[in-house]
């Protein structure tokens, strides 16, 4: 079962989990995630043996004026989840954020860094991962980052937008992260169910937790469109100026560091993501052609 449907990596999800059996992919109106009886009464209507959550409130500057609908979906609907998840015997796979943390480490976050959130956003998310390892129950909590993709909204869909419409773009060059896209998450999220669903799985048999899920290497945002926008803009790309996070106020503010390492995950499934520049090669052939298609 799949929880957010029409989002960027739920869109991936169902695609990618189908050959591992059944899926029942479900989005607002269908679910109301502000609701637990609307949560409880869709798991219990198609008693999943597996619930992937991919649905959450992401509008992170939207989130400091709409906490109380962000920690809704995103704070108490994933213990909601967990709780039948538990309830049923079944897995839980629930998505988590870089921005969990405030980006004052030196070095990349590993899961037992602990979390300092600066923003609504993240606050709501770092409930929702707590509120699932309190309920307990086989479940792995993925921790991503700036996770972009060839649907849905996201930095480069944006990015690839204005550059249509501008001759200069003026983007953060001090924020450092590892963009990971959405199809990547969904592919690994499939190989990890692959292995714990076999017959010689085991199932996830201790290895419950949070585990860091992001593509390989480190970029910054000015970093990243810089690597898109030379290659998909199709004309002359806009003039591109790198600015400090000051000079782009925001209401929510954003950790100076976003990286993860991810050690842990290859060590327990044996799962690595390709490095950002690859994963982002494939985006960009996926939005080229659909638009021969067009």
């Amino acid at each position: 079962m799949v929880f957010g449907r029409i989002g960027q990596v739920g869109w991936e999800l169902r695609h990618k989990l189908a050959c591992l059996g059944q899926v029942a992919a479900v989005e607002y109106p269908e679910v109301d995630f502000t609701k637990a009886d609307s949560i409880r009464n869709a798991v219990r209507a198609a008693e999943p043996s597996v619930i992937v959550n991919s649905a959450a409130y992401t509008a992170v500057d939207k989130a400091e004026s709409e906490p109380e609908l962000a920690w809704a979906i995103n704070g108490t609907a994933p213990g909601v989840i967990a709780e039948e998840a538990k309830r049923l015997g079944s897995i839980l796979v629930h998505y988590s954020t870089d921005y969990v943390f405030d980006g004052s480490k030196q070095g990349a976050y590993v899961e037992t860094d602990a979390p300092n959130p600066l923003n609504v956003y993240g606050k709501t998310k770092l409930a929702g991962d707590e509120a699932i390892q309190a309920v307990g129950g086989d479940y792995l909590i993925l921790r991503t980052s700036w996770v972009y993709g060839a649907r849905g909204n996201n930095f480069l869909l944006t990015m690839l937008r204005l550059a249509k419409e501008r001759t200069e773009l003026r983007i953060v060059d001090d924020q450092t992260g590892g963009p990971t896209s959405s199809e990547c998450i969904a592919e690994a999220t499939a190989d990890i169910l692959a292995q714990v669903l076999s017959p010689a799985g085991g199932g996830l048999a201790g290895r419950s937790g949070i585990y860091n899920l992001t593509c390989r290497g480190e970029t910054t945002w000015f970093g990243f469109a810089k690597a898109f926008l030379s290659k998909a803009a199709g004309t002359a790309a806009p003039e591109l100026i790198a600015i400090p996070t000051s000079e782009f106020p925001r209401p929510a503010q954003r950790p100076a560091n976003s990286r993860l390492l991810c050690q842990r995950l290859e060590e327990t499934f044996g799962v690595r993501l390709p490095d950002w520049e690859e994963a982002l090669e494939l985006v960009l052939e996926t939005l080229a052609e659909g638009a021969s298609r067009l």
